[in-house]
């Protein structure tokens, strides 16, 4: 009994915290780029030079969290239902 409530406790303070940081912080740094916004290439020498700009962030290196997503989603539809 005592390990469920712990269990649930603690899937309720990790959802908690997650809500938390999409409030305070609903964007992250893109996973495809890095948060760079680009691809970093080496030329013939070796040396790095700027690569293509990232299609998934549109060259910004941010995406929208999912939980933020989701809840932008919802507000639109409570928007539009309320109207």
């Amino acid at each position: 009994m005592s390990s469920t409530l712990l269990a649930i406790a603690l899937i309720l303070l990790i959802t908690l915290c997650y809500a938390g940081m999409c409030a305070a912080v609903p964007f992250r740094d893109c996973p495809r780029c890095h948060g760079m916004g680009h691809d970093i290439k080496t030329d013939r020498k070796g040396r790095m030079k700027r690569g293509h700009d990232c299609r998934h962030c549109k060259a910004t290196g941010k995406r929208i969290r999912f939980g933020r997503h989701l809840y932008n989603l919802w507000l639109g539809v409570h928007r539009d239902g309320t109207r």
